[in-house]
């Protein structure tokens, strides 16, 4: 399995673990100010459904395949370290990147104090899973070596 493809299933499962996350997140009335999926949809005037796919498409495509990427660069093991490390990264992308682009200020300062501590949480959250499911994936669906060519005579 290549690592675009296992970067991709794991940014899947870490985007469902965030979505489930941010479901119950706004079920339970907590942070109710840092709202991701709102903040989508006013940033591209789109429909609910089309800000949830953006989403995704973000969490899965995007995220998925700079982890399989970023797992190229550094060889360590620890696939659950790198995931935060990551997390960490994305989490910072979001801050100087979307939040100023959603109106939201640089690191969220126009939603609140705590919008950037609860992303950077989340975040951590996805970089969690993201890595540990890569590192799952890596260990049961290793990248097929090539087969040594044979040279006629040798």
């Amino acid at each position: 399995m290549s690592n675009s493809l296992r970067g991709m299933l794991a940014g899947f499962v870490a985007t469902l673990v965030l979505s489930g996350i941010l479901i119950l997140k706004s079920q339970l009335g907590l942070w109710p100010e840092l709202n991701i999926i709102r903040l989508l949809t006013n940033l591209g005037s789109i429909q609910t459904v089309a800000a949830w796919m953006d989403h995704f498409i973000v969490g899965v495509v995007v995220w998925g395949l700079m982890f399989g990427a970023f797992d190229t660069m550094w060889e360590n093991n620890a696939y659950w370290l790198k995931g935060l490390i990551f997390g960490v990264f994305a989490w910072l992308v979001m801050m100087v990147l979307f939040m100023p682009l959603a109106k939201a200020g640089l690191f969220g300062t126009r939603i609140g104090p705590s919008a950037a501590l609860v992303s950077l949480g989340m975040h951590l959250i996805y970089g969690l899973v993201l890595g540990v499911v890569y590192g799952l994936l890596t260990t049961y669906y290793p990248a097929k070596s090539q087969k040594p060519s044979v040279t006629p005579g040798g």
